[in-house]
């Protein structure tokens, strides 16, 4: 290989990772994250603009989802040294499985709308909070009921499958929690 296409290359790969989206280094405070990640300050007021979702809920839905990390998925099952693949088809920002991700391409996304992408990601969920709303009458700042709704489904959630599920009411208690939070640091922080 020529020293021209290693150094092609290099630069190349170089330029990719400094590309790809690391997490806010402080994901627990809403002005250092739009502080830091200046372009979803505008995908958020994008998203709320669309569906009139509180900024607050819908990242604290997503910190709990993923982290924000954009590839984020579920773990790998394992049996002993057997991988039996992961327990769903969850993926990226909002951890949108492939099923409903394809719903919202249909209905509100476009054909091009990616799961690793922070504004499409934001995007379904302020979607996904209004169908939430249309079908169980939940408020878009009740972030407790939106998260369980958002994990279990519309119709699971009516069926009320949460309610056996400790872990999940605790996540949906720190959802509401964090979304508290960040309603409180977005109303004093000053961002542009």
């Amino acid at each position: 290989m020529s020293v021209r296409l290693c150094a092609a290359l290099a630069a190349s790969l170089a330029f990719l990772s400094a590309c790809s989206s690391n997490p806010p280094s402080n994901p627990g405070d809403a002005c250092s994250i739009f502080q830091e990640k200046d372009d979803w300050y505008a995908q958020a007021h994008r998203v709320h603009d669309r569906y009139g979702v509180p900024i607050d809920v819908a990242l604290a839905i997503m910190a709990q989802e993923s982290s924000f990390q954009e590839d984020a998925k579920p773990p790998m099952r394992w049996f002993l040294f057997i991988p039996l693949g992961r327990g769903s088809s969850s993926y990226g920002y909002a951890q949108a499985t492939d099923e409903s991700w394809d719903l919202y391409k249909q209905e509100s996304g476009s054909f091009f709308s990616d799961r690793s992408d922070f504004g499409d990601a934001l995007d379904f969920i302020g979607w996904y909070m209004s169908k939430t709303r249309q079908k169980n009458g939940i408020p878009y700042s009740d972030a407790y009921n939106q998260y369980l709704n958002y994990h279990e489904g519309w119709k699971g959630f009516s069926m009320g499958t949460y309610k056996s599920k400790d872990w999940l009411i605790g996540a949906a208690k720190q959802v509401s929690s964090r979304a508290s939070a960040f309603r409180s640091q977005l109303l004093h922080c000053e961002l542009y």
